[in-house]
């Protein structure tokens, strides 16, 4: 077995693990210290908003202009007196967008970039965007992306309950403002890839999260019945026992992520792809980083003010204290959950198998009772 693989079997079993809840608070300031980076620079900077959503045109040609990538640029901006976004396409032409342009300044523009470039108007593909029609796709992109929300949440509170449906909409949201803000820092335009790309790492980051959630469900059935182990350390076992596939399934979405960002629009200079690619990069790893670090430990936290729970973190607590005065161990003690645990058990097991093992916290699997 791997080192990875042995490692994660461990974590899986509760021999090894972080104190991930334990040491929520500082992951709460991290988060926190970027968001509100975010934030910052988002009212800063602002999102550098597509064609798509402001208007204008986009101008292509099929054969090779005779003026490089930055004098077209020069020749759009001067034509246009607003930006203009200058790529080459694979043929050796050139793809040209500039924002806010009606119709009849349009012409002017296509007129003379045939002057410059060298190129007849008619080998000039002029496109124009309608800002109404950009708006529609914004405000269909918040309609769902609010359905979305309402959704998960509705679903988490039945499925689950309503502590972790809230938990899974915080980390969402988190998910959602890191993006966002990385996009405005960067100065990447946002197109409806953009949109799309968001839409993706959400699905994505619930689905890591939920996987916790399933884990923590199960180990924390008939909790109150048990005086060993508290709410908290069970959700720090449920996340180190799914930490290992976690991390791995974050690794292989984000390789042919990486691909299309760095080598697809950096190398290659498909600029295209990084409106989609970027969006789907961060979002994957801020949609792990808040399944682990912000979801269950934000559940832990409003699991913690439950009277039953603080009850049972109390009287676990008070046996802990009273064994160590005593000097004994209180992991030796078999409690009343471990029993219940072996009755039903020797109920279920097969013939043949073998008997008196019980399950560990989080329903990760089974291992030997140890006997000192």
């Amino acid at each position: 077995m791997s080192r990875l693989g042995n490692l994660g079997a461990r974590l899986y079993r509760g021999e090894v693990g972080y104190d991930f809840i334990g040491k929520r608070k500082i992951w709460y300031g991290v988060s926190i210290l970027i968001t509100i980076t975010a934030i910052l620079g988002l009212a800063v900077s602002g999102l550098n908003m597509g064609i798509e959503f402001k208007g204008g045109a986009v101008f292509t040609t099929d054969t090779k202009a005779k003026i490089s990538v930055s004098q077209a640029h020069e020749v759009a901006v001067e034509a246009s007196g607003h930006e203009a976004i200058v790529q080459e396409l694979g043929n050796g032409g050139l793809r040209i967008q500039i924002t806010e342009v009606d119709t009849a300044k349009a012409d002017q523009i296509k007129a003379a970039l045939s002057d410059e470039l060298g190129i007849p108007e008619a080998k000039i593909n002029a496109d124009l965007v309608g800002p109404s029609w950009g708006e529609q796709i914004a405000n269909k992109a918040w309609a769902g992306l609010g359905i979305f929300m309402v959704l998960v949440v509705i679903y988490l509170a039945i499925a689950f309950e309503w502590r972790m449906a809230i938990a899974a909409l915080v980390a969402l949201i988190h998910d959602i403002t890191i993006t966002v803000g990385v996009y405005a820092l960067v100065g990447f335009e946002v197109t409806p890839g953009t949109v799309i790309g968001l839409l993706t790492i959400l699905g994505y980051s619930l689905y890591d999260t939920v996987v916790v959630f399933d884990s923590l469900k199960e180990g924390t059935k008939g909790i109150t019945k048990q005086t060993r182990w508290t709410y908290s350390e069970i959700a720090n076992r449920s996340i180190n026992g799914t930490l290992v596939r976690s991390i791995n399934t974050t690794v292989v979405a984000l390789l042919p992520v990486a691909g299309l960002l760095f080598i697809g629009g950096g190398v290659l200079g498909a600029g295209m792809l990084n409106d989609i690619s970027l969006s789907l990069f961060v979002g994957l790893a801020a949609g792990a980083y808040s399944s682990i670090f912000i979801a269950t430990p934000l559940v832990a936290d409003l699991k913690d003010r439950e009277p039953q729970i603080k009850a049972l973190k109390k009287r676990i607590l008070a046996k802990r204290a009273a064994a160590a005065a005593k000097g004994e161990s209180v992991e030796d003690e078999r409690d009343d959950r471990a029993y219940e645990d072996d009755e039903d058990d020797e109920e279920t097991e097969p013939a043949g198998a073998v008997v008196g093992q019980r399950r560990q916290p989080g329903g990760h699997g089974r291992t030997p009772r140890n006997r000192r």
